[in-house]
């Protein structure tokens, strides 16, 4: 009843493809008991995640190999990942089973930004049909990250004292960095000090991608190839107890985290402080039903954001003339050298669940989450025309979610398994009064009467969400398996959408959470998503999964009140430049396809064993309202690599194909981008305790505008809508070459 089952995924490089849409990188073994879910999110254990550590100080970004999954362009550690065209919100992102979410009007701290690389320890993708038990107020699929497991002493050998040291260089930004964790542990008891850190300067792309009149301040000029606010420096620490007992696990763990800059090339503010203090318990108990498993933690975070050095360009002058480029000094009460934005949040949140074993054929699975959020986000006054007020762009946010789920997963014969599920969330949200700042000038914009229309309006509100997963597999023999399956996936508004209240276009371009450039305004009566997922997979393979396999996964997803923009009501928006947008419900549908295959090429006692791998992506994104293409849909993109392994050494040679981005968000005004091609290398050497990590990224140093990198805002005069020139995309990084070492004692 309760055995363990072994389930080894071998694949491409390293690579399984997991089933429907859920896909496995590495060769991972993973014992469970057998009420383990048959529709597991598959891991991307260390054999994948050792080596993308290397390149990169941004979590998402060891996302970026997996099928259906981009990358929104972001800070060097907060970029956001898009699953089947969508993304940030309409995922579900867990840390450590924390459900955070982004204390900041541009989404500056998401999810995985609270986590560096080098603390992941297994990091598992949902994606296409997601099960109830790991979904919920979401509609695209859901990320579940977690740090390294606690390390106890084997019984009999006393204390354990086990650790591990790393450092890194790029050269793209002169990135350096370097991590430790260190344990002490008895049989009992595991106590574990976690910490790393980052830092780099701004990236260079390819070639100059911007005039010689590109705006900057006074004594402050970039070079024409130098990405402006692409420089950040992160840090990250954890103390993680555990304590075992028979079959009863706990884990506390406080982290800490602080940001003292992250810059945003594609925004106009910059991150100039974000802290974030984390507590976490968990529990997990086996009992001869099934495996318990609860969960409570809490988190408050205080985020500032205002010019970096790339977009300080000064204000006005003494006389508050607003004179471009002349120095603000002195800095008093009619002029002000930045534009200071503050955003406190606080999450508290709890979870049980219950895996239950009702026979061999069938497993029971049940649970209740609770979340509470609270948001203030104020900017206060700096300049002419600002005084007295503050202005409070959410006063007193507050959303809270109540969820209650059932799972059933039935094995009816070896070649027959299902999945039903069912999930209800109450969603309620609120808000106090806001301000502008000086709210009776009529020199900035309609503070005034904005801010009375928003207060003299109720602003509590109650979704009712429901969420539906049907699955079924067939596995007529060993060399094939076949899926498909239906999902409804509800999500609610979330503050930024619902509360924000100003049209003014300075306040409207700082609520932005796709780097596009334009302002948003938020609107009280927006509905729930609702998504509609339908999805089949085929995966057909050797019976080893060692020689070959080829899997396809082709989808459709239709989206009822879909939250879009369109132009603010009573103005009117022009091609080709930066406009204020308000949220609205429309309806949207994409649909597309996952192509993923591997094939063993060579296996020689001298020259090891030669894998080759491919990865093809497509999906398209309509408003079925307007007529309009869905914002920042990834183009055509495909990743061919060939890798050897012999001994201790991995070398791997990459391919990036990526089509030029044409179907674009009218409303937006959305950047079309040009297609690219990018090779990179990378090779590594393990010891026994030691490894070493060599790479050259984008090798022929190609020059390249990112398809999701949003609009180039990273210096100069960005307050004002049309502060930045219109037109030109964020663009890529240039050659890096980077070295890592890891030493383990």
């Amino acid at each position: 009843m309760r055995r363990s089952v072994a389930l080894i995924l071998v694949a491409m490089a390293g690579t399984a493809w997991g089933q429907d849409g859920v896909y496995n990188l590495g060769d991972v073994v993973v014992t469970a008991p057998s009420q383990a879910s048959r529709f597991p999110g598959a891991s991307i254990g260390e054999d994948v995640l050792a080596p993308l550590r290397s390149s990169t100080s941004d979590t998402a970004s060891l996302l970026r190999d997996i099928p259906g999954v981009s990358l929104y362009g972001a800070g060097g550690v907060s970029s956001l990942p898009v699953i089947h065209g969508l993304a940030d919100d309409r995922l579900r992102v867990q840390v450590d089973g924390m459900d955070l979410i982004a204390a900041c009007p541009n989404h500056m701290n998401p999810a995985l930004s609270y986590i560096d690389p080098t603390g992941v320890g297994d990091i598992k993708v949902y994606s296409g049909i997601t099960p109830v038990s790991v979904g919920g107020d979401s509609i695209g699929g859901s990320i579940v990250v977690e740090s390294a497991k606690p390390q106890f002493a084997q019984s009999g050998t006393g204390r354990l004292t086990t650790g591990e040291l790393g450092a890194f260089y790029r050269s793209n930004g002169d990135a350096i960095g370097a991590n430790a964790r260190v344990t002490l542990a008895s049989e009992k008891l595991s106590v574990t000090y976690t910490g790393s850190t980052a830092q780099s300067d701004n990236y260079v792309a390819g070639e100059n991608f911007k005039a010689a009149t590109a705006t900057g301040r006074p004594g402050h000029a970039l070079p024409l190839d130098e990405v402006g606010s692409t420089a950040y420096k992160s840090t990250n620490q954890a103390l993680d107890i555990a304590l075992r007992s028979d079959n009863h696990l706990f884990d506390l763990k406080y982290t800490h985290q602080n940001i003292p800059f992250e810059n945003f090339p594609n925004q106009r503010m910059d991150m100039t402080g974000n802290d974030s203090d984390q507590v976490d318990l968990g529990y997990t108990g086996q009992y001869r039903w099934g495996v318990l498993k609860a969960r409570a933690y809490h988190e408050e975070t205080r985020h500032q954001m205002d010019f970096g050095d790339d977009k300080r360009y000064w204000y006005g002058s003494a006389s508050g003339s607003g004179v471009d480029g002349s120095p603000c000094s002195p800095i008093g009460s009619t002029c002000a050298a930045g534009m200071p934005m503050d955003t406190e949040g606080k999450t508290t949140g709890a979870s049980v669940k219950g895996d239950i074993l009702l026979s061999e054929r069938d497993t029971l699975r049940v649970g209740g989450e609770y979340q509470s959020y609270r948001l203030d986000d104020w900017w206060a006054p700096s300049g002419a025309g600002m005084w007295p007020g503050t202005f409070w762009n959410i006063n007193d946010g507050q959303r809270d979610r109540y969820a209650l789920f059932g799972e059933w997963e039935a094995r009816f014969t070896p070649q027959w398994t299902s999945l039903l599920g069912l999930r209800h969330e109450t969603v309620e949200m609120d808000t106090g009064n806001v301000r502008g700042y000086n709210t009776a000038s009529g020199a900035m914009g309609n503070q005034y009467a904005d801010m009375n229309a928003f207060n003299a309006k109720g602003h509590g509100k109650t979704d009712q969400n429901w969420d539906l997963t049907a699955l079924a597999r067939y596995t007529p023999n060993a060399n094939g398996t076949y899926e498909f399956g239906y999902a409804q996936k509800t999500r609610s508004p979330n503050l930024y959408e619902r509360y924000t209240w100003s049209t003014w276009s300075m306040a409207a371009v700082m609520n932005n959470f796709v780097g596009d450039g334009n302002g948003y305004v938020g609107n009280l009566n927006l509905k729930p998503e609702v998504a509609h997922t339908l999805s089949a997979t085929a995966d057909w393979h050797d019976a080893a999964r060692e020689q070959w396999g080829l899997k396809v996964t082709p989808y459709y997803t239709y989206i009822q009140d879909y939250i879009d923009a369109q132009c603010l009501p009573g103005t009117t928006c022009t091609a080709n430049k930066f406009n204020v947008l308000q949220y609205v419900n429309q309806s949207a549908q994409l649909y597309g396809m996952d192509v993923s295959g591997n094939y063993l090429l060579a296996s020689t006692p001298g020259y090891g064993n030669f894998t080759a791998t491919g990865v093809l992506s497509y999906v398209k994104g309509e408003n079925r309202t307007t007529g309009d293409n869905l914002y920042n849909i990834m183009p055509l993109n495909a990743k061919l690599a060939v890798a050897q392994r012999l001994g201790n050494w991995t070398n791997t040679v990459e391919a990036q194909f990526v089509a030029g981005k044409h179907d674009v968000s009218k409303v937006r005004n959305e950047i079309q981008t040009g297609g690219y091609s990018l090779f990179n290398l990378r090779s590594s050497y393990e010891w026994k305790q030691a490894r070493l990590d060599v790479g050259i990224e984008n090798l022929f140093d190609k020059a390249y505008s990112l398809p999701l990198g949003g609009a180039y805002a990273g210096q100069g005069k960005t307050m004002s809508i049309n502060g930045i020139p219109w037109g030109v995309a964020v663009p890529g990084m240039g050659r890096t070459f980077y070295t890592s070492l890891n030493y383990k004692f």
